[in-house]
């Protein structure tokens, strides 16, 4: 039962240090980055989980960048919509 635990904090320990690393910097909170990853190792259980719990700032993520308009007809709605209709009523479709 013991190594259990040792192997569960290792893989917690190791999750918020890898976590730290690459958070950007605008969602690392209370202290600079360097000063968390000391506390996560020289603090294995309690560094890990206080990382978690107050390191981290966890707030709506920024929506991805979306292109403007799609990169081919074929990932387009409108033009699959349109093509659609066209088809329905027995025309030629559109370029």
């Amino acid at each position: 039962m013991p190594s259990l635990v040792g192997l569960v904090v290792l893989v917690l320990v190791v999750y918020a240090l890898v976590d730290c690393l690459r958070s950007p910097r605008g969602e690392v909170a209370a202290l600079p980055r360097p000063a968390w990853v000391l506390v996560i190792l020289l603090l294995p259980g309690l560094g890990a989980i206080a990382w978690l719990l107050l390191g981290h700032r966890r707030g709506p993520s920024a929506p991805r960048a979306q292109p403007q308009r799609p990169v081919a007809p074929d990932d387009d709605p409108e033009f699959l919509w349109r093509l659609d209709q066209e088809r329905r009523r027995g025309q030629e479709p559109t370029p």
